[in-house]
């Protein structure tokens, strides 16, 4: 599970953030943290459109090689 610290520096930098939820690349979610709580993170994406994801899945900064699952 992803760290309060750093889930506030991804917000406060605006760094957009991968979601790696499976083993497909296609699946993935793209977009910047909005907001989260205990179990989930709010995540804008370029649509602007907003997802609500759980905290269980790996959140890593887009220019960094995808964890491969």
């Amino acid at each position: 599970m992803i760290s309060e610290e750093q889930l506030d520096q991804y917000r406060m930098e605006g760094t957009p953030v991968r979601v790696v939820r499976d083993g497909m690349e296609v699946n993935d979610v793209l977009g910047i943290v909005v907001a989260w709580d205990a179990d989930s993170v709010v995540i804008r994406k370029r649509s602007r459109k907003v997802v609500k994801l759980s905290r269980s899945y790996i959140y890593e900064p887009v220019g960094s090689p995808r964890t491969q699952l």
